[in-house]
């Protein structure tokens, strides 16, 4: 065997893996050695072995996860090229999400020396007065997490978007903005954010624009003569957007009516405790072969578990919806063809 075979240290300086690596790969069994010794336990790894173990060292070093390099070593052609595209995608997003981060970190060290600038914004009001409609729902109405009590305005790029969650769900809902000013982000307490709509009301049937005025401390809403100030929220509202980044495997295109309709005939299912104490009725999505899109490795048939009554307030009076699924653990989307720039994520539950 010695002769015919490596060694873990020859295979470990051959292949660029260090000794603990591929004893490390070998335990999650992504890439286990061609022989035993069935008396010192000691691994042996044949030649044919190191093109796959230099692979390896390479998808280590651009940090694949290990269930992507578990696919790559093992899939196809076409479904390694589509985990390499996958994983790069996430990396220009952390590389994106990095960038976005530092540019906050020189404007506060800026802060220290020169005054914030404002940011002004000017909004189309019926549009602005949609939007936080449609993220409402999800915001807590009282401040037992800080940093989620509100809503959520992120401007860049010409688009003003506003997020809402309460760790259980999250939404999502866009609005064209005309900026002046640098980028900017503000939690608004959700008292404010009614506060705001509630000033918006009768725009909805005219092309009526508002004013956000957004500085170090204070909101302004301005819009059909009126104006509206307050304090926003001493806080960092969390990492929205990773959350929002999903690889889809399941679609589900049906009415509002159909849906409702599902959950009739299923009726109540087990009631199970949420973590803030309260009982609330689960039901489960299902998506089958017929709904797996182009290129899905995922099984055939895929159940996502969610609070009944959170998907139903997140379809609200939708006529046509779009149910994404991802996993058995990770968020359900919920999307609508007629409204493209608002959507919502429910966090799984347990049945």
């Amino acid at each position: 065997m010695e002769n015919s075979m490596l060694s873990i240290g020859e295979t470990a300086r051959a292949s660029g893996l260090s000794v603990s690596a591929l004893r490390f790969y070998d335990g999650a069994g992504v890439f286990a050695p061609a022989a035993v010794d069935p008396h010192t336990g000691y691994r042996w790894y044949a030649n044919e072995q190191l093109p796959d173990a230099r692979l390896l060292a390479r998808l280590r070093r651009v940090g694949m996860p290990l269930a992507g390099i578990t696919r790559i070593l093992t899939g196809t052609p076409a479904e390694a090229r589509a985990e390499l595209d996958a994983h790069l995608r996430r990396l220009e997003d952390g590389l994106s999400d990095a960038r976005r981060e530092l540019s906050t970190v020189r404007a506060l060290l800026d802060s220290r020396e020169f005054p914030v600038p404002q940011t002004r914004l000017t909004v189309p009001a019926a549009r602005l007065a949609a939007a936080l409609d449609a993220v409402r729902f999800a915001a807590p109405s009282d401040a037992a997490v800080p940093a989620v009590a509100g809503i959520f305005l992120d401007v860049e790029d010409g688009v003003l978007h506003l997020v809402a969650t309460d760790r259980y769900r999250l939404a999502v809902a866009d609005c064209p903005a005309a900026l002046d000013g640098p980028a900017a982000s503000a939690l608004l307490p959700t008292a404010l954010a009614d506060a705001a709509r509630a000033l918006l009301t009768g725009t909805a049937e005219t092309e009526a624009e508002a004013e956000l005025v957004i500085d170090e401390a204070q909101f302004t809403i301005r819009a059909a003569g009126r104006e509206l100030s307050g304090e926003r929220a001493d806080h960092d509202f969390p990492d929205y957007r990773r959350l929002v980044r999903l690889e889809p495997t399941h679609r589900l295109t049906l009415s509002a009516d159909q849906l409702r309709s599902m959950l009739a005939a299923t009726g109540e299912s087990t009631v199970t405790r949420s973590q803030d104490g309260v009982d609330f009725p689960v039901t489960a999505v299902t998506a089958t072969a017929a709904d797996a899109l182009p290129g899905s490795t995922a099984p055939a048939e895929l159940l996502v578990h969610v609070n009944r009554d959170f998907l139903l307030e997140a379809v609200g009076g939708a006529d046509q919806l779009i149910l994404e699924l991802t996993g058995p653990i990770a968020p359900l989307a919920i999307r609508f063809p007629s409204r493209e720039d608002t959507f919502s994520l429910l966090m799984p539950t347990r049945r």
